[in-house]
């Protein structure tokens, strides 16, 4: 049985109890920690924990109280703090996305896991999704052929008053804005898919939306891999209709979540044949019918994994590592947005964009972030359309 602590009660926590209260044989929540601890004690009332509460993680971690595993949902900018601190106490730790807000806490982190000998996890739930599990089946098949261009599209919306909280839309606290906080699943999802980083990188950064944030509301980037293909990455608060997705070019066929799959065939002069090539996509089809389902998915399936990690002394599915690679692509987007000029990978330590100081230095202020609320009274989210 593991003790499990949630440090950070906000909107993402209720996915991490839904997750954690799904395995009672596997799991005991013995604390809560938030800076309001009134969050916490609304939490444990909520679902019938028998816990403490705390205000502060390190009393928490002083206490004497046996915990196994902590679960990380505070904002970004005290992710690696409190990482840190639980792994010197002995806690393997899964930490909400983004994992840090620069290369040099992601590698401090990392340094930290391999010294105590536990176990860190970066929360990137969608991998645990079926439609997007399958997509990297299908990749891994090698069916659909080299992927030569990766379409990325991280579409969300969000009302001004999004950034009236207290610690978004600024860039000590938060980071950056949907680059950073929101299209950070779909670039996981593409360094997973693509199994490496791109060389090149050239990005744009807007706020065109929110004028009480500090940070970027709208970006877009492009990438050159070392092959000359090539991918696009669309990060955005500002889209009606909350579509994301990724779609593939490969050579042979077109896959796409969701799921979508066209495959073309030549005529002797070039142009497409009518209908495609439809014996491919016919055995792509029944390649995708033939992967059974996930048997959690979402936030369950990743604490599931997670903890059979722990339990098991393997790795997790999705690794500081994993962590540490979509933190370096987003730092490169960042990097170039505001020197207005490409950059390459990888980004070194003695670049002034691996500190977060330095990333602070450079950072482009939109707006200035004049008034806030310490908390919502409505704690309603959506997920997009990802099923």
């Amino acid at each position: 049985m593991l003790n499990v602590a949630i440090v950070g009660i906000g909107n993402i926590s209720g996915a991490h109890f839904g997750g954690i209260l799904t395995f009672p044989e596997r799991a005991k929540i013995v604390a809560l920690c938030d800076i309001y601890p009134e969050k916490a004690e609304r939490a444990k009332e909520k679902y019938g924990l028998d816990c403490a509460v705390f205000d502060d993680h390190e009393k928490m971690l002083a206490s004497g109280l046996k915990i196994d595993v902590v679960h990380v949902c505070t904002p970004p900018y005290v992710h690696a703090q409190i990482a840190i601190n639980a792994m010197n106490a002995g806690c393997s730790v899964l930490v909400e996305k983004p994992m840090a807000t620069c290369l040099a806490e992601c590698d401090a982190m990392l340094e930290a896991e391999q010294r105590n000998g536990v176990t860190l996890g970066i929360v990137a739930q969608n991998r645990f999704r079926d439609e997007i599990y399958r997509l990297k089946k299908v990749i891994d098949s090698g069916l659909a052929g080299r992927i030569c261009l990766a379409e990325v599209k991280s579409a969300w919306w969000r009302g001004h008053c999004y950034y009236d909280l207290w610690w978004r839309g600024t860039w000590e606290k938060e980071g950056g804005g949907p680059t950073l906080n929101h299209a950070v699943h779909h670039i996981d999802m593409l360094n997973w898919y693509e199994g490496r980083l791109p060389k090149e990188v050239m990005a744009m950064l807007t706020n065109v939306m929110h004028d009480n944030s500090e940070v970027e509301d709208l970006s877009l980037a492009m990438l050159r891999y070392e092959d000359g293909s090539l991918a696009s990455v669309l990060s955005s608060v500002v889209h009606h209709g909350e579509e994301q997705g990724i779609e593939l070019q490969c050579a042979d066929a077109k896959i796409s979540c969701p799921w979508g799959l066209q495959a073309e065939v030549t005529r002797s002069n070039g142009f497409p044949v009518e209908g495609g090539n439809e014996a491919l996509k016919e055995k792509i089809e029944a390649f995708v019918k033939d992967i059974p389902p996930l048997p959690f998915t979402g936030h369950t399936g990743e604490i599931d994994d997670f903890y059979r990690a722990v339990e098991g002394g393997s790795r997790p599915l999705i690794t500081g590592k994993d962590g540490r690679r979509t933190v370096e692509l987003i730092t490169a987007i960042y990097k170039s947005g505001c020197l207005k000029s490409p950059v390459t990978l990888p980004i070194d330590p003695s670049d002034e964009y691996y500190t977060f100081e330095g990333i602070l230095r450079h950072a482009v202020h939109f707006h200035e972030k004049k008034s806030s609320v310490e908390n919502f009274e409505d704690s309603r989210i959506t997920l997009g359309n990802y099923s």
